[in-house]
């Protein structure tokens, strides 16, 4: 009896854990946006690769810094050399939770905040950043806009250049996931 309890109650384990699935991106980008009296920059980012898990909701993301573009040259190498350093610090990674249960087999666009911890520029912040996660079949979407502080990060700006650099930037996040297949 003692046997076939351990069986039933690992196999309700099994058969739970088997319905999580985990997904990747199918496309994904991450652009910023800094606004000052005189110039806007912008770059966008399609190269980052967000994991997720309807287990547990769980997101992994690993955006590599020298995959930012920018429509001037000369502000993508002074991002990367100058501010990012992506040299000593290639990528910036994010690590979180949706915080609210989600059912990744029902259809529908569900309001969410994902709090986890941001390694950028050598330095790691636990954020909560607000969003969506969309289920659309098959797929899921994730959105997200947040601003982060420059300093927040240990990222400088020169003095020379203060007014050309905003303190904080708009974030946006957009991925497409579909389910991982294992090849």
């Amino acid at each position: 009896m003692k046997k076939l309890a351990v069986f039933l109650i690992a196999s309700i384990g099994f058969l739970a854990k088997s319905q999580a699935q985990i997904f990747v991106a199918d496309s994904c980008s991450v652009s910023f946006f800094s606004a000052t009296s005189i110039e806007d920059i912008a770059a966008v980012n399609t190269i980052c690769k967000p994991i997720m898990s309807t287990d547990n909701g769980e997101i992994d993301i690993s955006i590599p810094n020298v995959d930012f573009e920018f429509k001037k040259k000369l502000m993508q190498e002074h991002f990367n050399e100058d501010y990012m350093e992506s040299d000593k610090y290639p990528n910036t990674i994010f690590r979180g939770n949706v915080n609210e249960k989600i059912n990744y087999t029902k259809d529908g666009t569900n309001n969410v905040t994902v709090t986890g911890k941001m390694n950028m520029h050598g330095v790691v912040k636990t954020i909560t950043i607000p969003g969506t996660v969309t289920v659309q079949g098959n797929s899921i979407k994730l959105t997200a806009k947040f601003d982060l502080k420059m300093a927040d990060y240990n990222i400088k700006v020169p003095s020379i250049l203060g007014s050309n650099v905003a303190e904080q930037v708009a974030i946006t996040f957009r991925a497409s996931m579909k389910p991982y297949k294992a090849k």
